[in-house]
């Protein structure tokens, strides 16, 4: 299957160039060259130094090495996009999903894995364990997962996703007391990449009131948290937009901002994560 293929060369990739020491082009010559000759000594020596200190593991099975090991990479437990619930991205939940009613407030959901294993435990590194070189690799998981899903039709008939029908990706925000204590929101990171990828401007306009923490929390409590928590500060009248963030559960946090973008004006709000949980 293409998007499978892809996926595994893309998240090969970055989490190969995202490890440890990085390969450094010839500097420039001349007096400013030697600057960033010594800058680019300077950089390796502190680069080597932590690498020492604090060797880069992979975020599955923690072997040292790499980002993401070889036999991680391998058993990552992709969504097959065609046998997907359109509205909540519930694998295998085409013809009847388990997960939802089909009554999610995003136009279509697309999950690029299941919510397991090394998914899983990537999350984790991520905005836990601080290793904020897994999000430009979080992110190639998910542009894999919306090009495939690009092919199979949401609930309106439309695909679940065209980078040609979308005008901005937003992200599901961190709370202020998440920012504070990991000191950056992750999912913003993850955006800027994946916009990045998609070649779409990033809306950096949601912002989210203190709830507690939804895992914590079960099905039934997770929406009543997070009740009129979100909102958009700037007017998105007519625009048709990707909102993003890590893991859907019950879909309350996606619902939360599908409804403060559409109560500012969106057009549309078609939503993406890298995991789902079923």
């Amino acid at each position: 299957m293409r998007y499978l293929v892809i996926g595994k060369a893309q998240v090969d990739e970055l989490s190969r160039r995202t490890s440890g020491l990085q390969l450094r082009t010839q500097p420039e010559r001349g007096p400013r060259g030697r600057d960033l000759r010594l800058g680019d000594v300077a950089r390796g020596a502190a680069d080597a130094f932590a690498e020492v200190l604090w060797p880069t593991r992979c975020a599955g099975c923690d072997q040292p090495g790499e980002l993401l090991c070889d036999e991680c990479r391998a058993s990552l437990p992709w969504v097959e996009q065609r046998l997907a619930c359109p509205s909540c991205g519930a694998p295998y939940g085409y013809l009847t999903c388990t997960e939802c009613d089909g009554g999610w407030v995003p136009r279509a959901t697309v999950a690029a894995l299941t919510f397991r294993g090394t998914a899983a435990r990537a999350v984790t590194a991520l905005k836990d364990a601080h290793e904020l070189r897994l999000a430009p690799v979080v992110a190639a998981a998910m542009a894999c997962a919306l090009e495939e899903a690009s092919a199979w039709p949401a609930r309106d008939g439309g695909p679940r996703f065209s980078p040609a029908e979308t005008d901005a990706l937003c992200f599901v925000p961190a709370t202020a007391a998440a920012y504070a204590r990991r000191g950056f929101d992750h999912m913003e990171l993850v955006s800027r990449a994946l916009a990045s990828e998609l070649s779409l401007p990033l809306a950096d306009v949601l912002v989210r009131a203190a709830a507690r923490d939804q895992r914590e929390l079960g099905r039934d409590e997770r929406s009543a948290n997070l009740a009129g928590t979100m909102r958009s500060l700037e007017d998105v009248a007519g625009a048709r937009l990707l909102v993003v963030d890590d893991v859907a559960t019950t879909g309350a946090s996606l619902a939360e901002a599908a409804r403060a973008l559409l109560l500012r004006g969106a057009a549309s709000v078609t939503a993406c994560v890298l995991a789902r949980v079923w």
